[in-house]
C-alpha cells in the first residue's frame, strides 16, 4: 500500500498520476473504515479525494498555506499530514479534532469549524505575506455551501478590489454539470491558462489601437461584445466582475487536469478563482446514493451503510422540538420556521413539508436569519428561528439591534446546547446563556426535559417579546409527552423536592444532575431542596432570595461557561441585595473544551453528580 508510506504532503510530488490515483482509492477505503467507527463528516470528505492528492503534489506545504473552509472534507489532509494513525481516534477524547485545528498540526495553517471564513482568512494571509515580502502561495478551499454566506461574499469584494495573489478553489458538489460542458469548460480553461493565449489579447489589443480615429471605437465594441458572449456562454461571469480571474468548472475527480490547472494558475497575478465540481460521497454507494445522511454520520455498517443504533432509546430533543412546531403551527396560522441551511439537523425538514410557504431556509447566514425574523415579526407573525447554539454566536448583533431593540416577538430555539460531544471546541454550545443574558428584554429559558421544552416553545410562541429556548444534543430523559401544552409562568422557577439546608438551583440539563447529586447526598445523611429555575432570565428573584435566607448553602448547576452564565447571575442578586450565604456554582470552566464523548467531558469538567456531590461533602466538611 501506498498509503502507510505518505508521512508528509511533500511525498506527494514524486508519485505518477497512476500512483496518485491508486493513494486516492487507499485514502477513501481508510476514511470509510475509521469513520465507520468514529463518526464523522464522511461524505464531503470523499468527494475531495482527489482535490487534496492533486492541491498537496503541486503546491509546497506547509510553506505554501491551503485554508479549508469549515473543514468537513479535511479528512484526506489530516491523514496525509503525519496523523494517519491518530486518525483511528478521530473526535475521540485525547484523539484529533474533525477539523483543521492551529495547534493540531502546522499543516493545519487556519482553525475552521463554521462556514464562510475561509476566503477572508486567506485574503489576510496574502496581506501579511505581502506586508513581509514572501512569496508564498495562499489557497483557499470552500465548498459551494459555505459560499452561500455573506462573509465569503465580503471577502471575495475584498479579494478583488486588493488584487493580492491568492487562490479560491470552489468545490461544487451541489450541482450536475453535463459531461460535454464539463469538458468544453476544461478546454477553455487551459485556453484562457495558456501565456500564448493571454499575450496575443494584448498584441491585438496594440494593433488595433494604432489603427487612426476607429481604433478606440473597435476595442470598446469588441470589449462590449466579449462581455456580452461571456455572460451567455461562460460561467463564473460574477468572480470575473468581483475581479477574479475565474477557471472553470473542471472535473475535480480528474487528478491530472487539477494537477496542470493548478500549475498554471500558480503562475498568475492577482486573485484567481478554480471551480472543480466533485461527488459528495465519491467512491462509496451509500453515501453516493443519500449525501445529506453521510454528511455528518454516527458509527455505521461499512457492507450496507446502515448506522448503528441502540433500540428503545428516548426520543431526541430535536424530534421533539419538529413535532411541537407542527402541532402548534396547524393551531396559529401566525407562526414560521426559519433555519439557515440546517433543515434536519433543527427538525424543521418536517416542518417545511408540512407548511411549505410558511418555511425559509436562508442557507448560512445566520445573520439573514435573524434580520428576516425580525422584520416578519415587524409585520405581524411570529417566527421561530431553528440554529445550533454555536452559530447563533454569529448573529449577535442582530439579535441584538434588529429584535431585543424593538422588543420584537421572535422565538430563538438553540439546539445543541452545552457540550456536544465529538464535534469538539467549534461546535460545544457553552456561551449562550451569558451572551443571551446581556440583552435587555430577552426571555431565556431551558428546560429540565423534552415535555417541558414543549411548554417553553408554547411560552415562547404566546409571548409578545423575543423569547429563547435552549436544549441539548441527543436524547431527552424519557418523559411522557402530555398531549396539550401549558403556558409557563414567565420567570417563576419549580421546586422539585424540599428539605435540608442545602438548595441546588439548576437549570436545563443540570436538573436531572441536580436530582441525582440530591439522591448521593441523602445517602450520606445530607437533606437537599432541589430547584429546577427554568428561566435564567428573568431570574425567579423570589425564589433565590427566599432560598437564600433560609439555607446554609446555595449550589448553582449550569450546563454554560460560568462568566457571565447563570450562576453569575444568581451571585449578582445575592451581591445586590446584601445576602452572605455561601454559594457554590457548577458549570463550565472559562476554556474552549475539545472533543470527546459528552459524559467524558462533563466529567473533565467536573460536572457529574459523583463529582459535585463529593465537592458539596468537601466544602461542608471544611465548616
Amino acid at each position: 500500500m501506498l498509503l502507510e508510506y505518505i508521512e508528509k504532503p511533500e511525498q506527494l510530488h514524486t508519485l505518477t498520476i497512476e500512483q496518485l490515483s491508486q493513494l486516492a482509492k487507499e485514502l477513501r477505503e481508510y476514511i470509510i473504515e475509521n469513520v465507520s467507527r468514529t463518526g464523522g463528516h464522511l461524505a464531503p470528505s470523499l468527494g475531495a479525494v482527489e482535490l487534496t492528492l492533486a492541491l498537496y503534489s503541486t503546491f509546497n506545504l506547509p510553506v505554501d498555506k491551503v485554508i479549508w473552509d469549515v473543514g468537513h472534507q479535511a479528512y484526506a489532509h489530516k491523514i496525509l499530514t503525519g496523523r494517519r494513525e491518530i486518525f483511528k481516534k478521530l473526535r475521540q477524547k485525547d484523539g484529533i479534532t474533525g477539523f483543521p485545528c492551529r495547534k493540531e498540526s502546522p499543516y493545519d495553517t487556519f482553525g475552521v469549524g463554521h462556514a464562510s471564513t475561509s476566503i477572508s482568512a486567506a485574503l489576510g494571509m496574502a496581506a501579511a505575506r505581502d506586508l513581509m515580502g514572501r512569496g508564498e502561495h495562499i489557497i483557499a478551499v470552500i465548498g459551494d455551501g459555505a459560499m452561500t454566506g455573506g462573509e465569503a461574499f465580503e471577502a471575495l469584494n475584498h479579494a478583488g478590489d486588493l488584487k493580492k495573489n491568492m487562490i479560491v478553489v470552489l468545490n461544487d458538489n451541489g450541482m450536475s454539470i453535463d459531461c460535454n460542458v464539463g469538458a468544453m469548460s476544461e478546454y477553455l480553461s487551459k485556453i484562457r491558462l495558456a501565456p500564448q493565449y493571454r499575450q496575443a489579447k494584448e498584441d491585438l489589443k496594440g494593433i488595433l489601437k494604432s489603427i487612426p480615429h476607429i481604433g478606440d471605437t473597435v476595442i470598446k465594441t469588441a470589449e462590449y461584445l466579449k462581455d456580452s458572449m461571456r455572460a451567455v456562454l461562460v460561467p463564473g461571469e460574477i468572480f470575473e466582475e468581483m475581479g477574479f480571474t475565474y477557471i472553470g468548472p473542471i472535473d475535480g475527480h480528474n487528478i491530472a487536469v487539477m494537477k496542470d490547472v493548478f500549475s498554471r494558475v500558480r503562475l498568475l497575478e492577482g486573485p484567481v478563482l478554480v471551480h472543480v465540481h466533485t461527488k459528495k460521497g465519491k467512491g462509496y454507494l451509500p453515501a453516493e446514493l443519500e449525501p445529506d445522511k453521510f454528511h455528518g454520520v454516527g458509527k455505521f455498517d461499512v457492507t450496507t451503510g446502515n448506522l448503528i443504533k441502540e433500540n428503545g432509546r428516548p426520543k431526541s430533543y430535536t424530534s421533539v422540538f419538529s413535532d411541537a412546531m407542527i402541532e402548534l403551527a396547524k393551531k396559529d396560522e401566525s407562526i414560521t420556521a426559519i433555519t439557515a441551511a440546517m433543515p434536519a439537523g433543527t427538525g424543521l425538514k418536517q416542518f417545511s413539508e408540512v407548511f411549505p410557504e410558511r418555511y425559509f431556509d436562508v442557507g448560512i447566514a445566520e445573520e439573514h436569519a435573524v434580520t428576516l425574523a425580525a422584520g416578519m415579526a415587524a409585520a405581524g407573525v411570529h417566527p421561530v428561528v431553528a440554529i445550533y447554539s454555536t452559530f447563533a454566536q454569529r448573529a449577535y448583533d442582530q439579535l441584538m439591534h434588529d429584535v431585543c431593540l424593538q422588543n420584537l416577538p421572535v422565538t430563538l430555539c438553540l439546539d445543541r446546547a452545552g457540550i456536544v460531544g465529538a464535534d469538539g471546541a467549534t461546535h460545544h454550545g457553552n456561551f449562550d446563556l451569558s451572551y443571551l443574558r446581556t440583552m435587555p428584554g430577552m426571555v431565556v429559558m431551558a428546560p429540565k426535559d423534552e415535555n417541558e421544552l414543549r411548554n417553553m416553545l408554547y411560552t415562547a410562541v404566546n409571548y409578545d417579546g423575543p423569547a429563547a429556548v435552549r436544549y441539548p444534543r441527543g436524547e431527552g430523559v424519557g418523559v411522557a409527552l402530555e398531549n396539550d401544552f401549558r403556558e409557563l409562568p414567565i420567570g417563576k422557577a419549580e421546586v422539585i423536592q424540599n428539605g435540608g439546608k442545602i438548595a441546588l438551583l439548576a437549570v436545563g440539563t443540570m436538573v436531572s444532575a441536580a436530582c441525582k447529586t440530591a439522591e448521593l447526598l441523602k445517602d450520606k445523611g445530607i437533606e437537599c431542596t432541589v430547584v429546577n429555575m427554568r428561566f435564567v432570565k428573568p431570574l425567579d428573584r423570589e425564589c433565590v432570595l427566599q432560598m437564600a435566607d433560609k439555607m446554609d448553602m446555595l449550589v448553582t448547576m449550569e450546563e454554560n461557561v460560568l462568566p457571565g452564565g447563570f450562576g453569575a447571575a444568581v451571585a449578582e442578586l445575592l451581591a445586590d441585595e446584601g445576602r452572605c450565604v455561601p454559594l457554590m456554582r457548577f458549570g463550565l470552566p472559562d476554556a474552549f473544551i475539545e472533543q470527546g464523548t459528552q459524559r467524558e467531558l462533563l466529567e473533565q469538567c467536573g460536572l457529574t453528580p459523583e463529582q459535585m456531590s463529593e465537592k458539596i461533602i468537601d466544602s461542608r466538611n471544611k465548616e
